[in-house]
């Protein structure tokens, strides 16, 4: 009742609150149920990578094993050895198997005539020797024989740091090593990135390894990854490789184009050969709530909306019960009043009305004559009367008053009746005085005076003299001369003693030659505050 709007915004809040606690419980739990998800995916497709690696490492090891028992490495052995591999339906993903000799610079010419037996007369040693390196590691076969694949024959791969790297480490390890990423001489003026699979192949013989040349395979690295994919699907998730294990790898390849930095993401070193690198698995869809986060969103609104909804129309119905009974109490207050107040008027109405018994008893001088003038003069009482309960007993116009008793000579066209003045209430006590005055002066006039012959005029003006008092002047014209000579009436009576003592203020009473002049100074009085007409309130002021 003190707060009727905090009261259904705090329960708003307060199911609001819970509900985006709920959420974010519910949003937490399916983050973790993501991150282990995408943790295993991540784990599955590593362990795809590198089998992929494994398997194309072992077919290495096995060339190696084959060509180090040879003296010389003839096209068409190794040719059959390869055909032979490729029988194996797993292996996939690489462009081939290449030998790559060590030629040093007095073996340059032969290696190019040995590329000329071979039909390969277009291929060429390249780049020359620079003098920086002791021998060179050039392709000497790539299988299958491809127009793709005859592009890198002759090339020195020895003299590129990143091949160079692989084939020492190799060396050095007697295992196979994969490069970092490069762009394949087959790929031409290409710029898609792969990597290589070196193995070493040994000389023969007791006095300690002698280097002999380097079996290897390219891989293109998009199609390395695919083919890793076909044993492991990503599903809905994003896959990008980089060619290390740290965050400034160059990426190899990807299975989404899109920008994944802001998204969930689990990253897997994966060692390829040897090498290092990193597999990072993210989520691909937007990230947003779940179904169940959105349908306890909804819920939960719903239910704090209705929630809101009853409370304030319960604190809404207190507000109008609360309201009632402050209403009912004022209406006993009134009553209670207005029984003490009507009791007040009562006794004062009888008081005048045994004023006017007495004074019309004294000037009449038969029951007739009395029985009409206490007639009228009841009458004049009854018509303010009718006036005030029209109003309740509150305020009553000036003219309104006035109006009710010229209204039956208003009407006739052989005089005139002018009332001029501005809109003046009065209390109930003022508008009976002010009602008797006026009958008296108008039974005066239409018995004597302007009203009782044609062409008579009777003006009637007031004006506020002041905040609290108006200024109520009866005149009249055209009508017989006043006699100067007269006895004391009951109407000069009336007015002079009962009305002034009413009104508390004295009354001017002029009779003039030419018309009869009565000046009435009235109270502006507000009216009581106790009222039959006192408006239930509608709401109290804290509602809305």
């Amino acid at each position: 009742m003190r707060y009727p709007r905090a009261m259904p915004l705090g329960i708003f809040v307060l199911i609001a609150a819970i509900t985006v606690v709920s959420i974010f419980a519910i949003e937490r739990g399916e983050h973790d149920r993501q991150s282990a998800q995408i943790n295993a995916r991540a784990t599955a497709i590593a362990s795809a990578l590198e089998r992929r690696a494994n398997a194309s490492s072992a077919y290495l090891r096995a060339g190696a094993a084959l060509l180090s028992t040879m003296d010389e490495v003839p096209a068409a052995d190794f040719r059959r050895f390869v055909s032979e591999l490729r029988l194996d339906a797993d292996y996939r993903g690489a462009e081939g198997i290449g030998w790559a000799q060590v030629v040093r610079p007095s073996q340059i010419a032969d290696f190019t005539e040995l590329l000329a037996q071979e039909g390969t007369a277009e291929a060429e040693f390249y780049p020359p020797f620079n003098g920086n390196q002791p021998f060179a590691v050039p392709v000497t076969y790539l299988q299958p024989d491809t127009e793709r694949n005859r592009r890198a024959l002759g090339y020195d791969m020895y003299s590129e740091p990143g091949r160079r790297a692989a084939m020492i480490e190799a060396e050095r390890t007697a295992r196979p090593t994969a490069t970092d990423a490069i762009v394949l001489r087959q790929e031409g003026e290409g710029e898609a990135p792969g990597f290589l699979i070196y193995m070493p192949v040994f000389e023969p013989g007791a006095g300690g390894r002698t280097l002999k040349g380097f079996i290897y395979s390219p891989f293109n690295a998009e199609d390395f990854l695919q083919s890793a994919l076909e044993l492991e699907d990503a599903g809905s998730y994003g896959v990008r490789l980089y060619d290390n294990d740290r965050g400034d790898g160059t990426l190899l390849a990807a299975t989404f184009d899109g920008d994944l930095d802001n998204r969930e993401t689990a990253t897997k070193t994966v060692t390829i050969a040897n090498n290092p690198w990193r597999l990072a698995v993210s989520i691909v869809e937007d990230p947003g709530l779940s179904g169940l986060s959105l349908a306890t969103l909804i819920f939960g609104m719903l239910v704090a909306s209705l929630l809101m909804l009853l409370v304030r129309m319960l604190t809404q119905q207190a507000q109008e019960d609360e309201s009632a009974l402050a209403w009912f109490e004022e209406q006993a207050s009134i009553r209670n009043s207005l029984t003490r107040e009507l009791n007040h008027r009562v006794k004062n109405t009888l008081a005048n009305v045994l004023s006017i018994i007495a004074l019309t008893k004294r000037r009449a001088d038969d029951v007739e004559e009395f029985a009409t003038g206490l007639d009228g003069r009841i009458r004049a009482l009854s018509a303010t009367h009718d006036l005030l309960t029209q109003s309740d007993w509150g305020s009553t116009p000036v003219r309104s008053v006035i109006d009710a008793e010229l209204l039956p000579y208003a009407q006739e066209d052989d005089h005139a009746v002018e009332l001029v003045g501005p809109a003046v209430e009065l209390a109930p006590n003022d508008a009976l005085s002010l009602g008797l005055a006026v009958h008296e002066l108008a039974t005066n006039a239409a018995k004597y005076g302007a009203l009782s012959r044609p062409g008579g005029k009777v003006s009637v003006h007031w004006q506020l003299v002041s905040e609290e008092l108006v200024r109520v002047e009866w005149q009249e014209r055209g009508g017989p001369p006043v006699k100067q000579e007269r006895s004391r009436g009951f109407g000069t009576d009336l007015i002079e003693r009962i009305v002034a003592h009413e009104l508390r203020h004295p009354v001017e009473l002029d009779f003039d030659p030419e018309g009869v002049r009565c000046v009435l100074l009235i109270p502006v009085r507000r009216p009581s505050e106790f009222m039959i007409r006192a408006q239930r309130i509608e709401a109290s002021p804290a509602g809305g």
